[in-house]
């Protein structure tokens, strides 16, 4: 097909809204390779570079030239959003099937079926999906005039946010005809990550690939270990801070913690994580017209989402690779002069990386007992239905099952709502790459540590190198550095802030899978003898009265009084009705009297009477030994009840030390209800774990 320069100039125009935009270097010369043919290409380009234009023109001019369709792989909803609306302005007619739009899907399999659809959006799970392979994947196969695959790295074991269902896309081209057009983009290929890109995309792969630095950027890193310092350090810096930008954070709860914050202190800003919902494209609109200071974002809002104008990127804590810090911070500054990206560090981010390695692979035990619970059931299992047979997390369940059903050949497949085994073995190759991966992730944690360290001008040319580009064409930052200290005042606020920052105890509705079979209870739970909606004060070990918590469980084998006038504070305020007439706990035969102590001395603040009626009449292993929620409930099972007849018939406090799966409290408030006690309400000191 003949190339069409003029044409290309114009819709590049249209699409950046710059009416004397111009190519960048290799932007035309991508085009041109696509529309005319020539082979599969992989572009490696910086943030901002514009690799979405080189794909989008490249098929308008295809389909004004008769050709089909483009099929565009993409690993985030922003970023398909994102796309979508990059491709309309062009006139490219471009839909998506995910799974935030079922109820579009049928539409938009009419659309590609009538040719009305120019780009295909779908994620690599998609390709997972036997209807979607079925009924829209095999009828388009051979209509198909170019395949994309947006954040090629991903493809990659070495890509940094290794998605397991890109592994599809090696299998899908070996049966692409080799003269199908093939574009994969990425900003964070590596050499390492290049060399297998090739072997993958082959043969035969075109490389263009350009300067990875961003002039416009100004890096700096500033250690504050404590919470409280950085979220101090957020509220003077965004009074002064001009434009509007996102601020990183390694975690759902984090996100909502210092959104929270900082609209305390009267900054527009809202919390985008994968929890959002339906809320996520009003929000993503919201930043691109800057009717937000910031969005405070986990990696939901990562690759691809695109403001020009984004003039700064804050990370809360240190992510655990240059390539996801690069390819975070790269949202800023794309079509500013200069923009600003910072690194906060903080003490807790450690662990956090750490657990997020951790849980990367599934051990030999845990694929040693899905695989064991799979044989006893020839008709397959469900997700639900394995967390009644192992010890395992939902998510390790669905871990495990996915990178098993992954391999070739996979060991386990799916067949309605259940996975069967196969006749494969899991081969010893599986285990040698999850060893290697995860040396690997230990070794970028470790490269972010060292940018940390780094005196300020030096941090792009780390980036940069470390990418394997050309440290050289760093210059000096623009910007100056931003302060490294904050004043104790708003230090004390945040203290105050995260002191009365409770949390939310939601009642369970509904028995496990199952039931409780000594408590002969199933299904769900009748309204009059479930718990009422609780609270806890605080989360386990983290900033304000987590480490007193902490302090008191783990070393002093009694919590503070501090502790107990918080409590009764957030107890004041919260002010459930009806009001309790009584308060009880829940009983342990490890520590007896550490809960009991609290709840009376918590009691006594509350001028309320303090009774224990309920034993453990049998000991069980630690909830925290219990992987998932069917684990959890069924080792409470039978081992509670109500011993003390004789209590007051209202509503009641039950107060526990730290609250994780909810079931100790769902069986307590059940047994009390059971017993003629009025409405229960949940206290507990803490909750624990990550989100």
């Amino acid at each position: 097909m003949m190339y069409v320069s003029a044409k290309a100039l114009e819709l590049l125009r249209i699409g950046s809204g710059y009416p004397d935009a111009v190519f960048h270097d290799n932007q035309e010369a991508a085009i041109r390779y696509l529309v005319e043919g020539r082979g599969r290409l992989l572009v490696v380009q910086k943030t901002g570079w514009g690799k979405s234009f080189v794909y989008f023109i490249a098929i308008r001019l295809l389909r004004e030239g008769g050709n089909g369709p483009a099929l565009l792989i993409s690993p985030l909803l922003a970023l398909m959003r994102n796309q979508i609306e990059a491709a309309e302005r062009m006139g490219v007619r471009a839909a998506t099937i995910n799974s935030d739009n079922p109820d579009d899907w049928a539409e938009v399999e009419m659309g590609i079926h009538r040719n009305t659809i120019d780009i295909l959006v779908i994620s690599p799970e998609r390709l997972a999906n036997e209807r979607f392979r079925s009924n829209i994947l095999a009828r388009i196969t051979g209509q198909i005039s170019m395949l994309v695959i947006d954040e090629a790295h991903c493809i990659s074991d070495w890509g940094h946010d290794f998605r397991p269902h890109y592994r599809l896309l090696e299998r899908i081209v070996k049966t692409l005809p080799q003269n199908l057009r093939l574009l994969a983009t990425t900003a964070t290929a590596n050499n390492r990550v290049m060399e297998d890109l090739a072997d993958v995309l082959g043969p035969h792969l075109e490389v263009l690939r350009g300067d990875l630095n961003r002039p416009s950027l100004t890096l700096q890193t500033i250690s504050l270990p404590d919470q409280a310092e950085r979220l101090a350090w957020l509220a003077e810096q965004l009074a002064v801070l001009q434009g509007c930008g996102i601020i990183y954070t390694l975690t759902v709860r984090d996100a909502n913690q210092v959104a929270s914050w900082l609209k305390s202190r009267g900054f527009r800003v809202e919390a985008y994580t994968g929890e959002t919902g339906d809320r996520r494209p009003e929000l993503e609109q919201a930043l691109l017209h800057n009717k937000v200071k910031a969005l405070v974002a986990t990696s939901a809002l990562g690759m691809g989402y695109d403001k020009p104008d984004l003039a700064f990127v804050i990370h809360y804590q240190m992510p655990g690779s240059v390539v996801a810090y690069y390819q975070q911070v790269g949202r800023a500054g794309r079509a500013l002069k200069s923009a600003y990206g910072i690194l906060l560090s903080g003490r807790e981010e450690r662990d956090i990386t750490d657990w997020f390695i951790k849980s990367a692979f599934p051990t030999r035990q845990e694929v040693d007992q899905v695989i064991r619970a799979l044989e006893k059931e020839p008709a397959g299992l469900s997700v639900p239905e394995l967390q009644g047979r192992v010890n395992l997390s939902n998510g390790r369940i669905e871990k495990t099952i996915a990178l098993l059903s992954l391999e070739s050949p996979a060991s386990v497949v799916k067949q309605g709502s259940k996975w069967q085994l196969t006749t494969a073995t899991l081969g010893e190759s599986f285990w040698d790459r999850a060893a290697r991966l995860t040396a690997l992730r230990r070794d970028e944690q470790q490269q972010m540590q060292e940018y940390l360290n780094l005196p300020f001008s030096e941090h792009m040319g780390f980036l940069v190198h470390a990418l394997d580009g050309d440290p050289n064409t760093v210059s000096f930052p623009l910007l100056p550095e931003l302060p490294l200290t904050v004043e104790e005042r708003v230090v004390q606020d945040a203290v105050t802030f995260l002191r009365r920052t409770t949390l939310a105890i939601e009642p369970r509705l509904q028995w496990p899978a199952g039931g409780l079979p000594r408590y002969r209870v199933k299904g769900k739970i009748p309204a009059a003898l479930q718990a009422e909606p609780g609270k806890a004060l605080c989360i386990c070990g983290d900033a304000g009265w987590g480490g007193l918590v902490r302090q008191g469980r783990h070393q002093d084998n009694f919590f503070s009084d501090a502790l107990v006038n918080a409590c009764a504070e957030m107890i004041c305020q919260w002010n459930p009705a009806p009001a309790p007439g009584w308060v009880t706990c829940v009983p342990s035969l490890r520590h007896p009297d550490l809960v009991p102590n609290f709840a009376q001395r918590l009691a006594d603040a509350l001028s309320l009477p303090f009774q224990k009626v309920i034993a453990r009449i049998e000991e069980r292993p630690k909830q925290k030994t219990m992987a998932n929620s069917s684990q959890q409930a069924r080792n409470i099972d039978g081992s509670l009840a109500v011993k003390e007849q004789k209590f007051p018939k209202g509503s009641v406090f039950l107060v526990d030390d730290t609250v994780d799966s909810r079931w100790t409290l769902t069986v307590c408030s059940w047994l009390l209800r059971s017993c003629g006690c009025g409405e229960v309400w949940p206290v507990a000191l803490a909750q624990t774990g990550y989100d």
